[in-house]
């Protein structure tokens, strides 16, 4: 593409798309055009199209039409569930493509994208936000002049995570549609269970389903951090859930998890779903051979909310401190990411073996929990 200003496409018009994407496209318009819209909502699609200018005859009801009338040069994926049959075909039509996390559930679905082959894959991004923020960008510089991968020590991560009522609040968003049909509704998680059974099996127990959904579609986010850090980890050593004690019917549990980094140090994450906590909040601490640093995340639906970096260097009689912040959000480094990737070729930070590689965590995290309780794993899970 020679054109600086990028053509396009959002699929999936939930809460991502209107409390993030859509207004950073606003605000990027020296960079993208708004060309179509699509929702299985046709209401959703409607109001959509109407907020953002977008003409009538570009507000579709199916990311397969959209994508078949084609009319812009990217596209983002924003729908629930797995993406790689989009983003496969989107491929295949000559787009770019920005996905969501998770690309897929299953490792027969990354094999069928990397099938696709190295011209087509390359035009792919996978939504990772935190890797573009600003002050994880700061850090792993940090770690690169303490020695690298090699040198961190521990990667100490914890996500104090409230109900998505509470952290939503503020966005004032309009009750959910009720103009989809309950067919197609159907249809469409028959469709979402497919990638789980093959991943799973097809009567996985409720608990293992349960971790692999959270990891997959949550502690995701800070696997990636890992990986821009670290690298992938080496294994899973300790899996565990529990449920918070306020817990209500239908809330999450929490979840720990902890194992080898492939430098030598250790990583451990928790995972707390307090439904009652006033505020998101995610803290990322790495100490490594030299100093400590630590990323303090707000709540990601803050647009302009920015992270904060401190790193701790120094000994004991000369210490320094430092603390950064950068007005920048990580989903705004990652759109703007995205545009040099469309215009440029500037490759992206994560794509389809770094979504192969949080299935494979997730996948290992199960087997360790079934051994640990005594449950039986299946499908690709089942394998090591």
């Amino acid at each position: 593409m020679t054109t600086d200003r990028v053509r396009v496409a959002v699929a999936g018009l939930g809460t991502i798309a209107q409390t993030i994407h859509l207004p950073l496209l606003e605000r990027l318009g020296s960079r993208f055009t708004l060309s179509a819209v699509a929702d299985v909502s046709p209401s959703v699609a409607e109001r959509t199209g109407e907020r953002y200018g977008v003409p009538a005859e570009r507000r579709f009801t199916s990311v397969d039409t959209m994508l078949q009338a084609g009319g812009f040069d990217a596209v983002l994926l924003l729908t629930s569930g797995t993406h790689a049959p989009a983003t496969a075909d989107a491929l295949r039509r000559g787009y770019h493509v920005l996905a969501e996390k998770p690309l897929g559930y299953a490792q027969q679905e990354m094999a069928e994208l990397e099938g696709l082959g190295e011209e087509l894959t390359a035009r792919l991004m996978v939504g990772y936000m935190k890797q573009y923020d600003p002050a994880a960008q700061r850090l792993t510089a940090l770690v690169e002049e303490a020695g690298g991968p090699a040198a961190i020590h521990h990667i100490d991560v914890t996500v104090l995570h409230p109900s998505p009522q509470s952290q939503l609040a503020f966005a004032q968003l309009p009750p959910p549609a009720g103009d989809v049909s309950p067919e197609l509704l159907a249809e469409l998680r028959a469709a979402g269970d497919k990638p789980l059974r093959t991943a799973l099996g097809e009567e996985a127990p409720a608990a293992l389903r349960e971790l692999y959904g959270i990891i997959m579609n949550s502690v995701c986010h800070e696997l990636s951090l890992i990986r821009l850090l670290a690298g992938p980890p080496a294994t899973v050593d300790h899996a565990v859930m529990w449920p918070a004690r306020n817990a209500g019917p239908g809330d999450a549990p929490s979840l720990e998890l902890s194992g080898e980094l492939r430098g030598g140090g250790r990583y451990g994450i928790r995972w707390l779903y307090q439904p009652n906590y006033p505020a998101y909040r995610e803290t990322v601490a790495v100490h490594h051979a030299t100093g400590s640093a630590e990323l303090v995340f707000p709540a990601p639906y803050f647009l302009n909310a920015p992270t904060l970096l401190i790193a701790t260097t120094g000994r004991e009689e000369q210490q320094t401190r430092t603390e950064f912040r950068s007005p920048v959000s990580g989903f705004e480094a990652e759109l703007t990411a995205f545009h040099r990737l469309v215009t440029q070729g500037v490759p992206p930070l994560s794509g389809v073996p770094d979504a192969a590689a949080d299935i494979a965590f997730a996948q290992a995290a199960v087997r360790r929990l079934a051994d640990r309780d005594g449950l039986t794993t299946a499908g690709e899970s089942a394998h090591e």
